[in-house]
């Protein structure tokens, strides 16, 4: 039986109930039922007059349950704190690529303004639908991550209803998977199941699908919703246009600001005197500049049309790697509250345990000494 389901009959001080018979002593204190292990903890922390109702059998099962839990968040703790520091080296290692993939492709859309030559990717026509691509996370027991980058992706759809224009929604992540397959009134185009790793296979699926909504135009605008890694305690979940190709070679949200972070910092954990600490480490990404003289002997609608696939590839892995760091910290956060919470509650549950366990002993000797004086 549970801590809740139980009472316990505490005594303050000893009472004989027939003097003719001393050795009937028993301590007696009004039951009372505590509904939650919560209203344990409350009633730790009340005033002295208040009494704890659970067995002392019921309260060491109770401690080894907060014990056993404390341990697998504990656990659960580190290997996130060990997994975010790779989705952090991800992201900064293939960011030198993708800046100069972007300048590569905003130097020849620059060429392609003086020549008629039709370019569908780069072309800015009249919203009428526009795809949300939404990225979340395969697993829970990430605090709000999951709820931030839905609610984002839930008021952007009331904009679009606002404004009149069409919208449909692929689904990146078993998470929203299930949350839209839960609102049939949500058009989804497509649901995709994530990865503890993303790959360029996972990011090239979800390019392909956005590729061939584009150019056939099914949709007018393409917007990436992801949650942006900011440290370990914060992350921002952003929406940044993927399609048309952004005239000024940068990845931009949806008022033309531009989310690329100038600096990226690691987060390296160590220990410091037995407890596990945080060092920052600020890392500029190195780029080569790109020559403004350079000429392609190619035609330059060919480069663009064998670029462009390897652009949208690399923003979407981008933005996986970016979704899997913000969501391995908020991990780590979580369970690294959790670990701290259950080493509270254990504490107090011992304490109560120590007095309750007092409590009987204290009563059983003055039992024996009510005895042996009236024996005397």
């Amino acid at each position: 039986m549970s801590c809740s389901n139980l009472t316990m009959l505490v005594s303050s001080k000893p009472s004989l109930k027939d003097s003719s018979s001393p050795l009937s002593f028993r301590s007696f204190i009004a039951p009372v039922q505590i509904p939650s292990s919560n209203a344990c903890n409350n009633s730790i922390s009340s005033k002295p007059s208040s009494s704890i109702h659970c067995s002392l059998r019921d309260l060491r099962t109770r401690i080894d349950s907060v014990k056993n839990t404390q341990k697998i968040t504990e656990a659960m703790k580190l290997v996130a704190a060990a997994k975010v520091r790779r989705a952090q080296e991800a992201v900064v290692n293939a960011r030198p690529f993708s800046e100069t993939l972007v300048e590569v492709l905003y130097s020849i859309n620059e060429q392609l303004q003086t020549e008629d030559v039709d370019v569908p990717l780069t072309n800015v026509r009249p919203v009428k639908k526009v795809a949300l691509v939404v990225v979340t996370g395969d697993r829970g027991l990430c605090g709000g991550f999951n709820n931030f980058i839905l609610k984002k992706a839930e008021a952007r759809i009331r904009e679009l209803k606002t404004l009149g224009l069409d919208y449909v929604v692929i689904s990146v992540g078993k998470k929203g998977n299930s949350y839209f397959l839960r609102r049939p009134y949500i058009p989804v185009d497509k649901f995709l199941d994530g990865s503890n790793l993303p790959t360029a296979k996972e990011a090239q699926a979800i390019a392909d699908d956005v590729f061939s909504l584009f150019v056939s135009e099914e949709v007018d605008k393409v917007e990436l919703l992801y949650t942006k890694f900011v440290s370990l305690v914060k992350s921002d979940p952003v929406i940044h246009t993927l399609l048309p190709l952004s005239p000024k070679g940068e990845i931009c949200d949806i008022n033309g600001i531009c989310v690329d972070a100038a600096e990226d910092e690691f987060f390296r954990l160590t220990t410091k005197e037995g407890k596990l600490t945080v060092e920052r480490d600020v890392v500029r990404a190195e780029t080569m500049d790109f020559s403004p003289i350079l000429q392609f002997e190619q035609d330059p609608v060919q480069i663009l049309d064998a670029l462009l696939p390897l652009y949208l590839n690399s923003q979407i892995l981008r933005a996986l790697q970016e979704s899997l760091a913000s969501e391995l910290a908020a991990r780590m956060t979580a369970m690294g509250n959790a670990t701290d919470n259950a080493s509270e509650l254990k504490k107090n549950l011992s304490r109560v345990y120590n007095r309750q366990r007092q409590a009987k002993i204290t009563g059983e000797i003055l039992e024996i000494v009510a005895g042996a004086d009236a024996l005397a």
